[in-house]
């Protein structure tokens, strides 16, 4: 379409960050076309859900770059316009408004821009592979600093100037462009760079240094030579949201900013600053296992419609195995602590009644619409792919030690797949696990796989677990709010059978879940309980007002689309569904961890 050495050139500008909108010039060389056609993507890569990015486009304009005629164009869809351009170089003109908060899109305020490529850049269809080159000028109301992994150019005075070998290439790295803190740090030979948006005082001496060891078991289980040179932790710092995406080389990622360390601080690790570190642990560990070694349907994936895969859970499974492990594995976390996080992993799924209705490999292939648009009894329904993912990557790690005498591991599974599939990006086929399971290492997985991946039995982890010195243990809730974890606290003795959260008056209901007692009483979703029998509920004396009840059934009066109900709540013992582990041979465990 475009003669040798052409380029498509982008220029972007954020001229009124208060109105929340960048603007882009798009440079379209002469082609030997009649017309054009230019789309937007409709989801992006990570997050597999439709979210039409076009529909944030406001203006839109096209004119010949050398007359500066107009030119005639229309939109074919919701995503695509088509220029008639009698093959002439064009330049494309558009406004897009950029407020969404999250990790997928665009986002602009008083102190930042950030941006994604898939919200920004109009591909050119029929030319992805063109290489493309990146303008952006420096915004006259925001701090004159940009972070990203694209490939620089150079910088001058009003601009800065990036290349990309394609269209796929420009729209994988974001753009960070205002107020931040930043530091980089050095893991044999590779530089990390740690942004953070804004400017809290976060301790990012001390982030640096506590990324330094996960960093460098993430290297060595791959090994070199490293798929990048430079990884960026782009990090968006916010009140309560919570979010990552993985990049070719780097990561975007939302956190709360008080969940992290802060300069003169000296206090132990929080639990908000583990779970920080572990999102971090996930989202690198991504730079091979999702970035290059991928599904098929992946490698070159129609981002104008979803592209189906029944192997999420290889990726994001096999990952979120790893994302807390690499802590324990790293001294980041004690091993106690590590079985506790583990342990809430367990019983979330233990508590999720979807897994006896789906697989993971289903889960997997319906994650466009059951799992990231969850409804309010998607805990009844469906199972999480991650959540389940990770137990299947522990009992395969279990199984593979136990057949081959602590000869094979998960790590061994992940190092073939980076050798076969990954360092060439060549994309898995979904059989892939227990194919190299037999082929590389003689070992049958398929029964395993077939009951717990394609079936929907409980992964069979007891039975290995002596092998490695612990023990799972189920007991009761110790509160309405308890995720699982080694606990002291005392459980409850009558179980609601549902999920709540603090409201003005009462607690409202989230998540009801089938055959418990809030169901047996009839309660539902978006009920507010308002008390039990003659006292004000709360998040704090709820539970206790259960539990100090006695009989049969107590009376609870509900909200229900601005009316009072009242219902009988039957008394039911509490489930035993809350898991943790213990530590029965500290030697074994060390040695499975690979600790001293």
């Amino acid at each position: 379409m475009f003669p040798k050495d052409s380029k498509i050139q982008y220029q972007l500008a954020i001229p009124k960050p208060e109105f929340h909108e960048f603007t882009v010039d798009m440079y379209v060389p002469a082609h030997d076309s009649a017309s054009l056609r230019l789309s937007l993507p409709a989801w992006i890569p990570g997050s597999y859900m439709i979210r039409d990015f076009a529909k944030s486009i406001v203006t839109f304009s096209a004119q010949f770059e050398h007359n500066e005629k107009d030119v005639v164009w229309y939109k074919s869809n919701k995503q695509t316009w088509v220029v008639e351009t009698k093959g002439e170089a064009l330049k494309i003109s558009y406004t897009v408004y950029a407020n969404d908060l999250s990790i997928r899109s665009a986002f602009i305020n008083h102190e930042y821009a950030f941006i994604n490529g898939t919200s920004a850049f109009l591909k050119v269809l029929d030319a992805e592979e063109t290489p493309c080159e990146l303008t952006v000028d420096k915004p006259a109301k925001l701090p004159a600093i940009i972070e990203t992994s694209l490939a620089a150019n150079k910088a001058t005075d009003e601009q800065w100037t990036f290349s990309a070998t394609s269209y796929d290439d420009l729209i994988d790295h974001p753009l960070f462009i205002g107020e931040s803190i930043s530091q980089s740090f050095w893991v044999d030979g590779v530089e990390f760079v740690l942004l953070f948006s804004g400017t809290t005082p976060v301790d990012i001496k001390r982030i640096a240094k506590d990324l330094v060891p996960i960093c460098e078991h993430h290297l060595s289980l791959f090994g070199k030579p490293y798929p990048v040179t430079r990884y960026v932790f782009m990090t968006l710092l916010s009140e309560s949201g919570y979010g990552g995406l993985e990049h070719m080389s780097s990561t975007a990622l939302l956190y709360p900013r008080y969940d992290l360390p802060l300069v003169g601080e000296r206090s132990e690790k929080s639990d908000g600053y583990v779970t920080f570190l572990s999102l971090c642990s996930h989202e690198l560990f991504h730079t091979w296992h999702v970035k290059r070694i991928k599904p098929e349907v992946m490698v070159n994936p129609d981002l104008s419609q979803e592209t189906y895969t029944n192997q999420l859970w290889i990726y994001e499974g096999f990952t979120s195995f790893y994302d807390d492990v690499t802590l324990a594995r790293a001294g980041s976390i004690a091993p106690q602590k590590y079985l506790d996080i583990i342990a809430q992993n367990f019983t979330r799924i233990a508590q999720n009644a979807g897994r006896f209705k789906q697989s993971i490999a289903e889960s997997s292939y319906d994650a466009w619409t059951k799992f990231y648009k969850q409804d309010a009894s998607a805990t009844n329904n469906i199972v999480s792919y991650y959540a389940k993912g990770g137990i299947v990557a522990f009992g395969l790690d279990l199984l593979l030690r136990q057949k081959s005498q602590n000869q094979v591991s998960l790590d061994t599974v992940m190092q073939v797949l980076w050798r076969d599939y990954g360092k060439d990006i060549k994309g898995t086929p979904d059989d892939v696990i227990q194919t190299l399971c037999t082929n590389e290492f003689g070992i049958d997985v398929s029964e395993y796989l077939n009951a717990v991946v394609y079936g929907t039995e409980d992964v069979p982890i007891s039975q290995w677990l002596s092998n490695i010195g612990i023990s799972l243990h189920y007991r009761a809730r110790n509160s309405l709010t308890d995720k699982g974890g080694n606990s002291p606290a005392p459980t409850i003795k009558h179980q609601l059978g549902a999920t709540v959260k603090e409201n003005s008056i009462g607690v409202k209901v989230v998540q009801v879940f089938n055959g418990l007692a809030a169901s047996t009483a009839g309660i539902y979703v978006d009920d507010i309980i308002v008390a039990v029998e003659d006292t004000v509920a709360s998040t704090t004396l709820l539970q206790r007002l259960l539990d100090t009840s006695n009989g049969d059934n107590v009376s609870v009066t509900v909200i229900r689309d601005g009316k009072l109900l009242s219902v009988q709540l039957p008394l039911i013992e509490a489930n035993k569904d809350v898991c943790y582990f213990t530590i029965d041979n500290t030697e074994k465990f060390n040695e499975w961890l690979g600790v001293s």
